[in-house]
């Protein structure tokens, strides 16, 4: 396998590992702020910043991939 073709494997892995891992959290921190918001319907904008907080991660994954594939030797 050529150098380029690991240098994408590496950045798919990056950005796809990390959108993997926001999904997951984001499902969990879902659920619990459906209840959250039912018992106390004030709670929305917390709520909302806590889910938006996962996000950064795919943010940080694209970022490393973009690293991954404009640094070639």
């Amino acid at each position: 396998m050529t150098d380029i073709g690991l240098i994408a494997i590496g950045a798919g892995l990056a950005i796809g590992l990390a959108a993997l891992a926001t999904g997951l959290a984001q499902a969990k921190i879902g659920s619990a702020a459906v209840g959250a918001i039912l018992e106390k319907p004030e709670s929305l904008g917390t709520v909302l910043i806590l889910l938006v907080i996962p996000e950064t991660l795919v943010i940080f994954g694209f970022t490393v991939a973009i690293l991954i594939l404009f640094t070639l030797k």
